[in-house]
């Protein structure tokens, strides 16, 4: 009898290992829970903020971009483009419906586009839409946009998040409680949020591409860089986005998998015009390029995860590398200030008309990588006789501060991050900067979907912005991630964007064995 138990027994538990190998790993009924160390939110918003990594998971735009970055279907299944009129139509996917139930419309994109594009919302998105000229509902999953020039990024600017017209109609787009509680269409929805702790997402069942692997994936509020790190040692993140010195750290070790990633997201100084101190100074920046020591700083902060920067489009096809590079020269950073009317003082800082030269670097607190940057670069800039500080301000003053050790990139197309970033009083122009030839060159750009004359014309840019920088560019980073072995599906080749976002582009398909 005791036999036939023991045979009974060993048939079960087989059962029960098969069952569980049939579901991804998953014991049957019990849920499987992706925790991934993120930074703070205030609230989630695609609309206004770019560069929030859970936005795709909870929204989806009318195209996305797949693992090489290329533009593909979203919550449109095709389109159109009418070359004499100049006119985009889209063909909406049917039956998609918001986490509430309620199904989504074309009036819902009409809704959204227009929010972006009024002055009165302050997205730093608009610059992106500014061409649209007129926007036509056709039928409930029929849409048009109609542009007053042609602008060939505009399939990319298109995965912008798709908002409920339902549910923020008539309300603020920069203050709505929505945003704290946002609903989309996306493969996971809010089930709560607890604030400067977690956020939790649940999948959505009824997602219109079919539904996700992994059932919960909790963006646990880890803003430290250090504490992440330690966090994921301690089992209590299996992802995150970690510095370079700490991703090494779980190279060898079992159980982790380390994804060290392409980016297009540079590091740099940005001066900040709109401060009076670059009215008087603006001349001297070519010394402050000359005199950062690039590959020093590209070794030693990030450990040589990464690559030299000179300009904005290095990981794009528009990239010249036939500009001025400002390859470290402290000498020459020297002359450049004694031409401009400099002196040395006796305490080995210049002055001009009686001050010392100098300025602040501001740094955003929590970003490691950033605050030891800027600690690099002010060092080697005190070599050279400019008096370089770094300070980490609580918030950061955007029209007040001198400088900022910034960040920016886009793996799409050329005109992202190049036009809202550089063009006079664009969204994403914090730094002030205004230059008219950069203005009409990156127009020239967008305007054409003729690659030679796009070459020309981003070529003209890169050279005049060399010419009159508007950073102290640095490098390029690798985004490190580190994950559990266990997860499996991440696209180790997508180059990822500012903040090294784009890991989740494909989260739908990723599982969790085990």
């Amino acid at each position: 009898m005791k036999k036939i138990l023991c045979f009974l027994l060993t048939f079960v538990l087989l059962l029960s290992l098969a069952a569980c190998g049939q579901d991804g790993g998953k014991e049957k009924g019990k849920e499987n829970t992706l925790v991934y160390g993120s930074g703070d939110y205030t609230r989630i918003n695609p609309a206004m903020d770019e560069h929030g990594e859970i936005n795709i998971l909870l929204f989806n735009g009318l195209t996305a971009h797949d693992g090489k970055n290329q533009v593909i279907p979203g919550l449109a299944k095709n389109w159109e483009f009418d070359n004499d009129s100049c006119t985009y139509t889209f063909h909406l996917e049917e039956n998609v419906k918001w986490h509430d139930g309620e199904p989504f419309t074309a009036e819902d994109v009409r809704f959204t586009i227009e929010a972006i594009m009024d002055p009165e919302n302050g997205s730093e998105n608009a610059p992106n839409y500014e061409d649209v000229k007129a926007i036509t509902v056709l039928d409930d999953h029929t849409i048009s946009f109609q542009l007053a020039a042609p602008n060939v990024a505009f399939l990319d600017y298109m995965t912008m998040g798709i908002l409920p017209k339902h549910l923020l109609e008539g309300q603020d787009f920069q203050s709505s409680e929505f945003f704290r509680k946002p609903i989309g269409t996306g493969p996971y929805k809010l089930d709560s949020w607890d604030e400067g702790q977690a956020i939790v997402l649940t999948k959505n069942d009824d997602y219109f591409k079919g539904a996700a692997n992994i059932d919960k994936i909790i963006f646990k509020i880890v803003p430290d860089d250090n504490a992440k790190a330690m966090q994921m040692q301690s089992g209590e993140l299996n992802l995150a986005h970690l510095t370079p010195k700490d991703s090494e750290k779980f190279a060898d070790q079992e159980g982790y998998t380390v994804y060290n990633m392409k980016t297009a997201d540079y590091r740099g100084i940005m001066f900040n015009f709109q401060n009076p101190y670059w009215k008087e100074n603006k001349d001297i920046i070519p010394a402050i390029c000359y005199g950062l020591d690039r590959q020093a700083i590209l070794d030693t902060v990030v450990l040589g995860h990464g690559i030299l920067a000179y300009g904005p489009l290095q990981r794009n096809i528009y990239n010249n590398e036939n500009v001025e590079q400002y390859t470290y020269n402290p000498e020459k950073a020297k002359q450049i200030l004694e031409d401009a009317g400099c002196t040395m003082g006796t305490n080995g800082i210049y002055e001009r008309n009686g001050k010392e030269i100098g300025f602040v670097i501001s740094v955003s607190a929590g970003d490691q990588v950033r605050i030891d940057m800027a600690q690099a670069a002010a060092q080697q800039l005190r070599q050279i006789g400019i008096d370089c500080t770094v300070e980490v301000p609580e918030k950061v003053d955007w029209a007040g501060q001198m400088a900022f050790l910034i960040g920016w990139g886009s793996p799409f197309d050329a005109d992202d991050h190049t036009y809202k970033v550089f063009g006079t009083d664009k969204g994403a122009n914090y730094s002030g900067y205004s230059n008219a030839k950069v203005d009409q060159y990156l127009t020239e750009a967008r305007q054409t979907d003729d690659t030679a004359k796009r070459a020309e014309a981003y070529n003209n840019f890169q050279v005049e912005l060399a010419n009159d920088p508007a950073y102290a560019f640095i490098c390029y980073i690798d985004a490190d991630y580190v994950a559990s072995s266990n997860i499996k599906g991440i696209d180790p080749d997508t180059i990822m964007g500012h903040h090294g976002v784009g890991i989740f582009w494909n989260v739908a398909e990723w599982t969790m064995e085990g």
